[in-house]
């Protein structure tokens, strides 16, 4: 941008785009806990006073960020359940577990959304960002009944976001602070390299798949 002060609506808008993008990358890098309103507004090259024009909080630009990420994966699991057939449970877990592998900040974002950003926004930013995971989860849901059409829609709903939940954990585990990795480099039987990412939630998606399709007699 060369521009200082975001006059125009055109100004106003990139500001806008630019100070997302910089809150995804610094989350990218350092991971969603450690970005502070000042680290995004020094990235982007304006005062964090400037970012309040644009954002209540923090919490708002990551919970905005979160709405997106969610929508991404809508559209990563809609491809990849597209491409297999009928009854396929263990392709379903899989799909599951590498949509999320290439989502990482997704997953950071679903364990912070719940710990903290939820916690310091508007009412009408909340509902904005539930609708959109809700709206997200319902739509995944959807797509897994078109493969697994056994599952009723309350059992695909409950899948997708315990799923979200599962791999949003072991994305934590896979990103140990220092304290961690010193102790995991002098007894790796505690690491989380017992628990890899993909396998894991694959696994973990299709046991709760099959449990479901036992319940109702399938």
């Amino acid at each position: 941008m060369t521009f200082q002060r975001a006059r125009r609506p055109e100004h106003k808008r990139q500001r806008y785009e630019a100070s997302l993008a910089a809150a995804r990358s610094l989350a990218e890098q350092e991971g969603v806990r450690a970005v502070s309103l000042a680290d995004i507004a020094t990235a982007v090259g304006v005062h964090k006073s400037a970012l309040l024009r644009y954002f209540e909080t923090r919490e708002e630009i990551y919970l905005r960020l979160a709405a997106e990420d969610w929508q991404s994966w809508v559209t990563g699991m809609r491809a990849a359940l597209d491409a297999l057939p009928p009854g396929d449970a263990g392709g379903v877990a899989a799909a599951f577990a590498e949509t999320l592998a290439e989502r990482p900040l997704l997953c950071d974002l679903i364990t912070h959304a719940a710990l903290n950003l939820e916690r310091n926004v508007s009412l009408e930013s909340l509902r904005t960002y539930k609708r959109a995971a809700y709206g997200a989860l319902g739509e995944i849901a959807a797509s897994v009944r078109g493969v697994l059409p056994s599952l009723t829609a309350e059992d695909a709903f409950e899948l997708a976001g315990a799923v979200g939940m599962i791999a949003a954990s072991l994305w934590q585990m896979a990103h140990p602070t220092a304290t961690l990795l010193e102790l995991y480099a002098e007894e790796p039987e505690l690491g989380h390299d017992r628990f890899p990412f993909v396998p894991t939630v694959t696994r973990m998606a299709e046991t709760i798949i099959r449990g479901h399709l036992c319940r109702d007699g399938h």
